[in-house]
């Protein structure tokens, strides 16, 4: 049996090595990566939108197989060498003085973060899902939003932000020593094309999720290339005042994700996932209409910030109810690929869109995008996604809980 001492000792050990390994994620995608490839490496915004597209593509495809290996192997071995490969893709990005040296060190990025979520996921109890979504998806907004933020306060300084980055990858190659699995495995000898079989055919049934699997990540990944030069161009924001910016919509996310994952399991998913929709449509649509002076934008991110914790803990936990308990790694390991097809290709359009015609038209489409999601959950019948884990199901798990607890 697994103490409460050591159980608590490893999920914080775990949420160190998530921190450590979106922290730097963060940090390349959102500030690093757009600047450094632009300014620094004379790149387009169409090459960087490229570069996140094919990060994105690598972490959704291995995530498939790493999810079946998760089920099977030690993580002993298996976590840390995931951190000397993006050790590798950031060198490589680094040093490169070609384009295919940023698109190569990106993709090898994507591949090494890509089991980090699975492990994290792997821990979700039946009882309470969207507050222990909520707890993940914490720190996961705190690693984000201070990644981009720290980089920034180097104002161009490259080499400076490249050995921070560096340096907690280092972190966490060290702590990923210490996660082991801490509930032993039950595995059926199941292939996993058969497992994956299993989950697309209960996907099949529940079509009604699918629209929203693929277009709210890309509602999401359109934005990705865009953000510093929107805030610099169209917003006349400083670095320090996007650094505010980045800091006022992670604050607002922080603050309530558990807060809104517990009101989740209580007040329903699609209750949720509506209010998050049509509030994220609304705060961004103001965002573009207005042109807002800094203190407002500041509000406006806060409220966005909001709104996505009001989403994020709901939607996994339905997504959650999808998984076999015996196969949590593949089960989801397949549900990630699904989603990750948004956020493939979104950057892609994102950058192109921007290149092409402006900043605004990117963000115009991902609002439209979320304002069809609102809808289409505002319109979707209870049953469609209660019959998918809603608060139904929840209650009964939980009920059989209490009971044996007692």
């Amino acid at each position: 049996m697994i103490s409460g001492s050591t159980l608590k000792l490893s999920t914080l050990t775990l949420f160190a090595v998530l921190f450590c390994t979106e922290f730097v994620r963060s940090a390349f995608l959102f500030s690093f990566l757009p600047n450094f490839a632009v300014d620094e490496s004379g790149q387009t915004v169409a090459l960087v939108g490229l570069a996140v597209s094919l990060h994105y593509t690598a972490d959704t495809l291995i995530k498939c197989g790493a999810g079946y290996l998760l089920d099977r192997f030690s993580l002993r071995w298996l976590l840390p060498s995931t951190f000397v490969l993006m050790l590798s893709g950031l060198t490589v990005v680094f040093f490169s003085p070609y384009a295919w040296g940023i698109v190569a060190g990106s993709v090898m990025l994507g591949i090494g973060a890509s089991p980090i979520w699975l492990i994290c996921l792997e821990k979700i109890r039946l009882t309470e899902r969207a507050a222990q979504m909520g707890a993940i998806y914490t720190v996961w907004m705190a690693s984000m939003g201070l990644g981009p933020i720290t980089v920034n306060l180097f104002d161009r300084g490259y080499e400076h932000a490249f050995r921070l980055m560096i340096l907690l990858l280092f972190v966490g190659f060290i702590a990923s020593f210490g996660i082991n699995r801490t509930t032993p495995l039950h595995l059926r000898n199941v292939s996993f094309v058969d497992q994956a079989v299993g989950l697309w055919s209960k996907l099949v049934q529940l079509k009604w999720l699918l629209p929203g699997m693929v277009l709210q990540m890309t509602a999401a990944g359109l934005l990705l290339p865009i953000l510093p030069g929107y805030a610099a161009d169209d917003l006349s924001l400083s670095q320090p005042q996007y650094s505010m910016l980045l800091m006022s919509g992670g604050a607002g996310a922080i603050l309530f994700l558990v807060p809104m994952g517990k009101l989740a399991d209580r007040w329903g998913f699609k209750q949720m996932l509506v209010t998050g929709f049509a509030t994220l449509t609304v705060c961004l649509a103001l965002l573009v209409v207005s042109t807002p002076p800094p203190a407002f934008t500041m509000l406006l991110a806060f409220m966005l910030g909001l709104s996505y914790s009001a989403v994020l803990p709901a939607w996994n936990a339905v997504l959650s109810h999808l998984v076999p308990e015996d196969q949590k790694g593949t089960g989801w390991g397949v549900l990630s690929g699904i989603e990750g097809i948004g956020i493939m290709i979104g950057p892609i359009i994102g950058g192109w869109v921007s290149s092409q015609y402006t900043n605004v038209a990117t963000i115009s489409i991902s609002i439209a995008l979320m304002a069809v999601l609102a809808l289409f959950y505002l319109i979707l019948p209870q049953n469609k996604l209660v019959s998918a884990g809603g608060t139904l199901q929840y209650k009964k798990e939980n009920a059989n809980g209490l009971d044996r607890g007692n």
